[in-house]
């Protein structure tokens, strides 16, 4: 007999295992299914990326039980320092600096290196027996019926659920098979993101600075390192990828600077490209979209897999109260209670990304100088100041449960 399951997810990267976890740990049975083998997604060369990972978020991960496979490999962001840049004339004086003692004693976050999460998430899942990973497998076709939806996969097997979430990224074939538009564009830039070790301590500082070619980011790791991303013109991106390991470290010692001292590459460089993306729409008849398959950004904030993140915590909390008062997980009634949730605060945050980009990603004197003074103004005015690091940390708006380090 075919056995049915509460919730099917296309789709275990980040977000799909996220939510997977989430909804297993809450007692719903639970079926992720992924086109990749676990051990491809947990090679070192698979994904280079770190991610910031805000202190809301990471009450989500200790909600869901994630948390105790993880804490080793987090290394906590105490302070923030925002400033122009150019990579012959230096960093601005002006500058916008959080710490995190002028709001209490966490930490604004965390950086964790991508596949340590995936790590922790396998690991996790091995110890919830209502999850199911069905991989290596695609989902060739999602036919969505009165009662339920059903995944046919690539070998020919078919799995059956309430609802279908698909976390199956920005290029989703589910979401484009359901007829959901997205408003997208191509940023001209990609990202080069690699990891260097440095003489000095950190101490838990995450820096971006506003280069002419784009942000600049320095997060703080563990082990004495730190792992940049480097949004730059994507026509000189493969130009600096070719640069032998000397020529490349001595490119991004002009932009990082000597404030941590001597820094050398810890291992391969990864390339990026950038683009922003807005579903339509989250719901369909018995789907749901989470993560990049509904909206993914610019890196300029750290902020793509926080709000994946606050997508799992959203709709977890809304089919974990749907299924305690027997409503159809899949109806359109339990679904619009998600879209409604995440919809204003996903397009809020994407479009104030975009418009960062658009100002600072150049080399015009007047805006320069506008954008400076503005960063120094809002240093000096507490009450922005502390608005802006609450956000920072994933704690402003409606929270769900997990976020507010609550159960489910």
């Amino acid at each position: 007999m075919q056995k049915r399951y509460d919730v099917l997810i296309a789709g275990g990267g980040l977000v799909g295992m996220t939510l997977g976890c989430a909804l297993a740990s809450a007692g719903l049975d639970v079926a992720v299914i992924d086109r990749e083998k676990a051990v491809t997604q947990l090679a070192g060369e698979y994904d280079g990326r770190a991610s910031a990972i805000s202190f809301g978020s990471a009450q989500v991960f200790k909600g869901i039980g994630l948390w105790s496979y993880l804490e080793k490999d987090a290394s906590p962001i105490w302070d923030i320092r925002v400033a122009d840049g150019h990579p012959l004339r230096g960093v601005s004086p002006l500058f916008l600096h959080y710490d995190h003692t002028d709001i209490g004693e966490e930490a604004f976050g965390y950086i964790i290196e991508n596949r340590m999460t995936r790590v922790a998430l396998h690991k996790l899942a091995e110890t919830l027996p209502n999850l199911t990973l069905v991989a290596p497998h695609a989902v060739e076709r999602l036919d969505r019926l009165p009662g339920y939806a059903e995944a046919v996969l690539d070998n020919g097997e078919t799995i059956r659920a309430e609802l279908a979430v698909a976390c199956d990224g920005k290029f989703s074939p589910i979401r484009d098979a359901a007829g959901i538009k997205q408003t997208e564009w191509k940023y001209d830039q990609t990202a080069i993101v690699c990891t260097v070790a440095h003489e000095r301590d950190h101490q838990g500082t995450a820096v971006e600075l506003f280069l002419p070619g784009g942000p600049f980011a320095m997060l703080p790791m563990t082990e004495g390192r730190s792992n940049i991303v480097w949004s730059e013109n994507k026509a000189l991106v493969q130009d600096y990828l070719k640069l032998d390991d000397e020529a490349f470290l001595a490119e991004l010692s002009t932009r990082f600077g000597d404030w941590l001292g001597e820094i050398k590459l810890v291992g391969p460089r990864f390339a990026y490209p950038l683009s922003l993306s807005m579903a339509s729409t989250y719901i369909d008849d018995r789907l749901a979209l989470a993560g990049d398959a509904g909206h993914a950004i610019h890196p300029i904030a750290g902020q793509g897999y926080n709000m994946g993140i606050r997508d799992v915590a959203a709709l977890a909390e809304v089919l974990v109260d749907a299924r305690r008062v027997g409503m159809d997980l899949g109806s359109r009634m339990t679904l619009e209670n998600y879209e409604k949730w995440r919809r204003f605060d996903n397009v809020l945050l994407a479009s104030v990304c975009d418009g960062l980009l658009r100002l600072f990603s150049n080399d015009i004197d007047a805006l320069r100088t506008v954008r400076d003074l503005g960063l120094a103004a809002v240093d000096k005015l507490p009450p922005v100041k502390k608005f802006l690091m609450h956000h920072a940390m994933g704690v402003v708006g409606e929270l769900p449960r997990l976020v507010r380090g609550e159960a489910l």
